[in-house]
């Protein structure tokens, strides 16, 4: 850690180190630790070559304190991570430089996953989560200059956009339980399983809700022996002889069960719960969502699930503070 000297440099008084001493993203380092980031061997110290000067928990609390303050992109948060006491107070020994930045979003690559889901499970624990689990996509814009990226069409928004799609399974005040980055914002239905069954890994809810594009026999009959409710709207261009339903499920439930009776006010009652994915959209969009700044698909995708994690983080930070945790701002 640097020392006092070192870390007052830049403030020329009283008044400025408490006024950065006051910025609102210290709080997102009080409840969490991050230090588990330590125990993955792509961090681990190389056995030639020079010494890591920044640690990975330091720069992952620079990372959430630049997206929670809307900066983006490798250029940016490396001058924003320059700034007096900024890099102080996330803990970082000095201000990182642009290559340390940049490798940082790359370093991850294969434990960001893991790293989402650890802090899925601290919100999990801290009973952030609901009986009701909804699925949705959102997309995510890239600049033009990512060749990894396409042009997609939105079908919410009736637009073309060049970029990427994520597909997100949230519950409770808009908490991401589970997500999978895409290259087109339509899931396909490997990914639509994939998604679901990451959700139930980490609790087991009541009601699952999704769109029609979840009209989907497989995904329909694993909840339902998992003993969830799955709400999709039926989809009659699916077949070429549609029944008169308005839910997959109550087909499916008339097929396999004579015992179990769902009224369809239930659950049209139910399914308008399903808002709630696209409100944890929002959510994640204001934590940085969509506003993908770098080149290539690796640094994308990482970029996606750092702003997940915000999310994550901003919640559980406003719970244990006695705020709102549904709030997305601190």
């Amino acid at each position: 850690m640097s020392t006092s000297s070192n870390a007052l440099r830049d403030v020329t008084s009283v008044d400025d180190f408490l006024n950065v001493a006051a910025t609102e993203t210290v709080p997102l380092f009080e409840p969490l630790s991050f230090e588990f980031l330590l125990e993955y061997d792509v961090f681990a110290p190389a056995s030639r070559g020079r010494t890591r000067v920044h640690q990975p928990p330091d720069l992952f609390r620079g990372f959430l304190h630049c997206y929670h303050e809307d900066v983006y992109g490798t250029r940016p948060v490396t001058r924003e991570l320059q700034h007096g006491l900024v890099w102080y107070y996330c803990r970082l020994d000095k201000p990182p430089s642009r290559d340390t930045v940049d490798r940082f979003l790359t370093d991850p690559e294969h434990v960001i996953d893991d790293v989402f889901d650890r802090l899925v499970k601290q919100a999990a624990d801290g009973g952030l989560f609901d009986s009701t689990y909804s699925v949705g996509s959102a997309h995510v814009e890239a600049i033009q200059h990512n060749n990894a990226a396409s042009w997609n069409y939105d079908p919410t928004a009736e637009e073309y956009y060049y970029g990427f799609g994520c597909t997100i399974v949230s519950t409770g005040v808009k908490i991401p339980i589970a997500a999978e980055f895409t290259q087109t914002k339509q899931a396909d239905q490997e990914t639509a399983m994939r998604v679901t069954r990451d959700a139930l890994a980490v609790d087991t809810p009541i009601w699952m809700l999704g769109d029609s594009a979840y009209d989907i026999l497989e995904w329909h009959d694993y909840l339902l022996a998992a003993g969830i409710v799955p709400i999709a709207p039926y989809n009659p261009r699916n077949t070429d002889d549609p029944k008169d339903t308005k839910y997959r499920v109550e087909d499916r439930i008339k097929e396999h069960s004579e015992d179990v009776q769902l009224k369809q006010s239930v659950l049209e009652e139910t399914y308008n719960n399903r808002t709630g994915v696209e409100r944890t959209n929002d959510a994640v969009n204001d934590c940085g969502l969509g506003r993908e700044r770098s080149r290539g698909r690796v640094h994308a995708r990482t970029e996606v699930f750092l702003a997940l994690c915000l999310r994550i983080v901003v919640a559980i930070t406003n719970y244990e503070r006695g705020n709102k945790p549904g709030c997305e701002k601190l």
